[in-house]
């Protein structure tokens, strides 16, 4: 039981490990449309594609008889509100690994997906429908997060119902590790939203923002990039800040209930009679921990959280580049994010989804700041030399945000060009 801060803090020790134990998770979210309606697919249809799934050893996530998901060994595929799906992968060695998995992974959607008349997209943000024009399904969680995170933020509901992201999870081997590879990573956010921007149409029309999903993200209830998280954040801090933070819902014998007055720490302090006043689980503090929307934020690992979801061509580049940074060459971005004003890398952040490379900080845009981010990368993933059968590194992955840098343009401004030509809806599909 999780009554007091210590165990919250024992809970983040817990997920120490040795340098040579370092593990990564990568879970990214996709679209999925009516090829010919255009129209999201709905749950009925999801359904069908569990089913057809099975078929490569998927087998069924049940909620109260509905099937909200499938597991295959240590990876699952789950349903986001607007009937995203993603996959969160296994617990994986290096880049190579997870990349095939993802390609694997992806074979097997395509396969399904066809059968089913259905088309993947893979954008930060829907560019097609409207936010009432989106499915929804029954997992319970969703119908208590629909009602109560409009209250925090205006936007909640389009995170919920139309963003797709990347998240990577990566593992820290002491607390000063953590101090460390947490405000490298809030620091960078702004580079990581330039970066990988993917999100620039919207409802068939230029959004005129780079990156709309993370727009919509600084708008939602629950997320953000705090200031607190560039003053040193260590495990009792980020205890501290969990404590004090919004319940969203409370799990109790199977139902989903609204936390939204109280905090985790009126849970510890024994204060919510909804649930016959008891002390929260291990459980329950997992639960609160990845329901805290931050650009970054803690668990048992550390979980970024500031890239759109991106095609197959860049889909193994962010992992790529968050690990050459964090676990290759973690000391020489340290030192140079150290040098950075938090206010300056905060205003940043605001403007990166709206001006993407042209935002300043520290008096140079963000391609210049994500040019030396990729040399650092680059050398990190080069130090680690971990090398697939053909003898190649990590750093191979690095290959397509090398020719952004190049050409000076993202994936965003990719997505505008290839739909203003035509206004053609299908350019947008996956190929």
């Amino acid at each position: 039981m999780i009554s007091h801060k210590k165990h919250i803090i024992k809970y983040f020790e817990s997920g120490i490990k040795d340098i040579k134990n370092f593990k990564m998770g990568i879970e990214h979210e996709k679209f999925l449309f009516d090829r010919k309606t255009n129209k999201r697919a709905d749950y009925p249809t999801i359904k069908k594609m569990f089913l057809l799934l099975n078929e490569f050893g998927w087998k069924p996530i049940i909620e109260k008889q509905n099937v909200i998901g499938l597991q295959k060994k240590g990876k699952s595929i789950t349903l986001e509100p607007g009937n995203q799906i993603e996959l969160s992968g296994d617990i994986l060695s290096n880049i190579h690994e997870a990349c095939s998995e993802s390609h694997d992974y992806l074979f097997e959607l395509q396969q399904v997906t066809k059968k089913l008349d259905l088309k993947i997209v893979s954008s930060g943000f829907d560019p097609i429908s409207k936010l009432d024009e989106v499915p929804n399904n029954p997992k319970q969680r969703y119908e208590v997060m629909t009602k109560d995170m409009p209250e925090g933020g205006a936007l909640s509901l389009d995170m919920m119902y139309r963003t797709c992201g990347t998240q990577l999870n990566l593992d820290y081997n002491s607390e000063e590790d953590f101090i460390k590879k947490f405000k490298v990573i809030n620091s960078i956010v702004p580079i990581s939203i330039a970066l990988f921007a993917n999100s620039s149409i919207v409802e068939k029309k230029n959004s005129g923002y780079m990156s709309y999903r993370s727009n919509v993200w600084q708008e939602t209830s629950r997320g953000g990039l705090p200031e607190a998280f560039f003053d040193n954040m260590n495990f009792e801090k980020y205890a501290d800040f969990s404590i004090n933070f919004p319940l969203l819902f409370i799990q109790n014998n199977k139902e989903y209930l609204s936390g939204k007055n109280y905090t985790f720490l009126d849970f510890m302090n024994e204060k919510i009679s909804e649930v016959g006043n008891r002390l929260p689980t291990e459980g329950d503090l997992t639960t609160h921990l990845s329901t805290i929307f931050t650009e970054n934020r803690l668990k048992k690992y550390i979980e970024l959280r500031s890239m759109d979801t991106c095609g197959w061509d860049c889909l193994c580049a962010g992992p790529a580049f968050n690990t050459g940074i964090l676990y290759g060459n973690l000391d020489e971005t340290y030192e140079l994010i150290s040098k950075w004003d938090k206010n300056k890398i905060i205003n940043a952040y605001l403007e990166a989804p709206k001006k993407g490379f042209n935002t300043e900080l520290m008096g140079k845009d963000l391609l210049h700041w994500s040019s030396i981010l990729l040399n650092i990368s680059k050398k990190g993933l080069e130090k680690r030399d971990v090398l697939n059968k053909s003898n190649e590194n990590e750093a191979k992955f690095l290959g397509h945000l090398e020719r952004l840098i190049e050409n000076k343009t993202t994936n965003a401004d990719h997505m505008l060009k290839k739909f203003s030509k035509n206004e053609n809806l299908n350019d947008l599909y996956d190929k």
